[in-house]
């Protein structure tokens, strides 16, 4: 069964953005406040370039913002894009428990275990 949110794609952007260990680690230190480019990239085993690619997706999907001050793109988490991708995990916890909360009422009132009355009998 294929789903459409109608988000356009938002929310896959969102959760492909968040699969990445490292995006996830960028997303975690704009958390505490805003942070260059150049200051994240000297945190990571890796290139300016990737690291400006890693922020350009979190961009994309919404989960940060950048902002020119002076020489410097500083790289702001944004709190309502997290909280769009916990909705989003909440609705599918939630439609998984109802699923179950079905198969087990299901499992519970197995027909062919209940008796069926003989002919003649009440029940």
């Amino acid at each position: 069964m294929v789903v459409d949110d109608g988000t356009d794609g938002s929310l896959d952007r969102l959760f492909h953005a968040l699969a990445d260990t490292t995006r996830r680690d960028i997303l975690r230190r704009c958390l505490q406040g805003d942070l260059s480019v150049s200051h994240l990239a000297a945190a990571y085993p890796m290139s300016f370039a990737a690291v400006q690619k890693h922020v350009a997706v979190l961009e994309r999907a919404g989960l940060v913002s950048k902002q020119r001050r002076g020489r410097e793109q500083l790289v702001r988490t944004e709190p309502d894009a997290v909280a769009r991708a916990r909705r989003a995990l909440d609705e599918l916890e939630s439609l998984w428990r109802g699923r179950v909360e079905r198969m087990a009422d299901l499992l519970t009132h197995d027909p062919r275990t209940e008796e069926t009355p003989r002919e003649g009998q009440d029940r």
